[in-house]
């Protein structure tokens, strides 16, 4: 409330009071009783009075808390960053293992530091995936890695692949694809992948390296969330292309709720991790970081639980 009006309340209760007192003056008798009604009508006046105060304070407060819900409503925006190819010690790795928010980790099976990464990222409070290698259109046999998802696999043989994986990788709650952009858009396969996902309470996290992936598709149909990546952060190499991806995910979160972005350890492993650490208090104006399982659940409302995922003997 403003002080003009305040003030102006103030007289009205002046007036009121100095109202009473004149009609209270002695005539014919020391003492004299107001009636009922003059002090009904009195008490009414002032009542009226004050209520109007509290109410103009409580418009002014109620406005001020809308304010901080919008402002609450606005920092409730998630971004999920997924870093890529973990498991083998590769350069970035401790780095984002010890970035001050929380990220995914997309661990490969198989692999020397499968078991340590993954149990790390667990104990320090990121989200574990698996981090599936399938089979792409063009690229180097040995980029895949070990366990590697193709085409021409048997359903058995898919199916069996793809449970190993996931047993491998400790504290896994999720999975997304390494390469892959021949066999995501493999309806057979992919079909088959979800599938052994959703019996061992996992989600897939389509990476989309290839713009005709069926995974979306196939996800909402089995009742699983469609949750893909939007943006790369290191598609080319250079600390500058990394801070760029970085400005176009602020970007995105001015249009959109959430955001799912995907780095890599290894060749940019270092400028990935700098990046993001530099970049963490410009995010989290515009975002709260969130581990990929915070945003399935509360975007799509996944209830799935991990179930027969392996964690080491020392760790039970």
């Amino acid at each position: 409330m403003s002080k003009r009006r305040k003030l102006r309340m103030r007289n009205i209760i002046k007036k009121a009071i100095q109202s009473f007192r004149n009609r209270n003056e002695p005539t014919c008798a020391p003492i004299y009783q107001p009636s009922t009604k003059v002090r009904r009508t009195v008490m009414v006046c002032i009542s009226v009075c004050l209520m109007f105060m509290v109410c103009g304070n409580a418009w002014s407060m109620g406005s001020d808390f809308a304010k901080a819900l919008d402002k609450q409503e606005q920092r409730q925006k998630m971004v999920a960053v997924i870093i890529d190819d973990m498991g083998n010690n590769m350069k970035g790795t401790k780095q984002i293992l010890e970035l001050p928010v929380k990220v995914t980790v997309a661990v490969m099976p198989f692999l020397p530091t499968t078991k340590q990464d993954a149990t790390e990222a667990h104990m320090r409070g990121h989200d574990v995936i698996v981090h599936l290698p399938m089979e792409p259109k063009q690229g180097r046999p040995e980029w895949l890695g070990p366990g590697a998802i193709k085409a021409n696999m048997t359903d058995d043989e898919v199916r069996a692949k793809v449970t190993a994986a996931i047993k491998d990788v400790p504290y896994a709650i999720g999975m997304n694809n390494h390469m892959g952009s021949k066999v995501t858009s493999d309806k057979r396969i992919m079909s088959i992948v979800l599938d052994v996902c959703k019996e061992h309470g996992l989600f897939f996290v389509d990476s989309r390296t290839n713009y005709w992936s069926v995974v979306p598709e196939l996800a909402a149909a089995k009742g699983m969330p469609p949750v893909r990546n939007d943006i790369f952060l290191d598609d080319a190499h250079t600390l500058a292309h990394v801070n760029r991806q970085i400005a176009k995910v602020i970007e995105w979160l001015d249009k959109n709720d959430t955001c799912v972005t995907i780095g890599h350890v290894g060749v940019s492993g270092m400028y990935t991790s700098s990046a993001l650490r530099s970049a963490v208090p410009a995010l989290k104006d515009h975002a709260k970081f969130v581990g990929i399982s915070d945003l399935v659940h509360s975007v799509w409302g996944w209830k799935g639980k991990p179930i027969n995922t392996t964690i080491p003997s020392d760790a039970q």
